[in-house]
């Protein structure tokens, strides 16, 4: 069956699923396979379940006419996404980055969303099955698309940007992330130029950081690309503070705006959005107060009052660069409040984990704080730099230790990798 006749039992169906246990009445199911489960398997139950139709790949299941079979059910998902995004003649912002990916968005979104009807990333769905569910996704009167690709190596986000094809594009950073699977930093450099490879071929535009000297040398390496600069000359915002929240001074309107979220890097997220939306013509002071207005969640640069402690909590991910930028923003915090830090492990470092972890500690000696916590296996590098700090390698001994302590007057930072799952020491402070 070709994927224009897919097509049309897609939009005879209700949504797509690849779920059962979310399967809803005229859901149109897709049968993926994963390391530990087989899809096919179920397509029986999305049917009984109230699906439409069940795409599947392995002709044993093939076992009713609401059955389609095709070569590869993750292929026909992600062309099916594909031929839904070229339905669409608008803006389709392809965003990516070693940190902040989330963040970005949802700033983003919140500035657009004020003069169009947006349509972006759910949550952290920006993989090889996350961008076309989310394109997927898209309703008719969707005015503009905001697409959150990740990548943990080359050669992803070029095969993203093929099934999204955005029209414009934002890197955020280039950063110590998933150094494992992309080679080091100069693979994360490649991986995440990919972007840039895809929209220059396009004719695409791309936002580019004036104040980021790896991203300027990214850009001008692909000459002839079409390129809008912020940060130094064009829609600029004047940073006041960064901390205890980002505060700045709109140089269109001169009107003064302050944020919910921290930090100097959370300021450039900021901008980098103000500068977006004012390429789409949102009106200024619509968007600062948006963009004032925007309230992390989902453990993101969130910052919430326990008890008589202020915590700080930044544990949906964590990287090098991540960690290296929240620590260093909490160090420059002005309270008057104690600093006790807990830091969690970060993943996927490969061969650079020994050392970064290590670095870290030095890092962290540096920042005078009052309590330090580690946690997980690759901490105990960052133990030769702070023989002072509590180490942990169990939840059960850490929560113990949280909850007789009794923090009082602290102000509390909590980072970490998203395996760790940090944040479950939110219920013993």
């Amino acid at each position: 069956m070709s994927i224009e006749e897919i097509y049309q039992r897609f939009k005879n169906s209700n949504k797509v699923c690849t779920d059962t246990r979310k399967i809803e009445k005229y859901d149109l199911f897709f049968a993926l396979k994963g390391g530990n489960f087989n899809g096919n398997e179920y397509a029986e139950k999305a049917i009984a379940d109230g699906a439409n139709y069940a795409i599947i790949d392995e002709e044993a299941f093939n076992t009713s006419d609401q059955c389609i079979l095709v070569d590869d059910v993750l292929e026909t998902l992600q062309l099916l996404a594909n031929h839904h995004r070229k339905i669409f003649d608008i803006p389709v912002i392809g965003l990516t980055g070693s940190n902040g990916k989330t963040t970005n968005k949802e700033l983003l979104k919140a500035a657009l969303s004020t003069k169009y009807k947006v349509h972006a990333t759910l949550g952290n769905l920006n993989n090889h099955i996350g961008v076309p569910l989310t394109l997927l996704s898209m309703p008719e009167d969707t005015e503009m698309a905001i697409i959150e690709m990740g990548a943990n190596h080359q050669k992803e986000i070029a095969a993203l940007s093929k099934i999204a094809e955005p029209t414009h594009g934002l890197i955020t950073n280039i950063g110590k992330s998933h150094l494992e699977g992309f080679g080091g930093v100069e693979g994360v450099r490649k991986g995440k130029g990919e972007l840039l490879d895809f929209l220059k071929k396009s004719n695409g535009y791309v936002f580019i950081n004036e104040n980021d000297a790896t991203l300027c040398s990214m850009a001008r390496e692909r000459a002839m690309m079409q390129v809008i600069y912020h940060g130094k000359t064009n829609h600029l915002l004047e940073m006041k503070s960064e901390s205890p929240v980002v505060s700045w001074t709109c140089s269109d309107s001169k009107k003064t705006y302050k944020a919910q979220i921290s930090g100097k890097y959370n300021f450039e997220n900021i901008q980098a959005a103000y500068a977006i939306s004012s390429f789409f013509n949102v009106e200024a002071d619509v968007a600062c107060q948006a963009l004032a207005d925007y309230a992390p969640d989902n453990n993101r640069s969130q910052t919430m009052e326990k008890g008589s402690n202020v915590v700080y909590l930044d544990a949906y991910n964590a990287n090098p660069s991540s960690m290296e930028a929240s620590l260093k923003n909490f160090m420059n915090l002005e309270t008057t409040k104690g600093k006790v830090v807990f830091l969690g492990d970060m993943f996927e470092l490969g061969e650079y984990s020994e050392a970064e972890h290590e670095a870290l500690g030095k890092l962290v000696a540096e920042g005078n704080f009052e309590t330090v916590v580690l946690y997980g296996e690759n901490m105990k590098y960052a133990l030769k730099h702070l023989p002072k700090a509590y180490y942990f390698t169990d939840k059960f001994s850490v929560h113990n230790w949280v909850h007789d302590k009794k923090f009082e007057n602290k102000a509390v930072l909590i980072k970490g990798s998203r395996g760790v799952k940090l944040e479950t020491i939110l219920n013993f402070i």
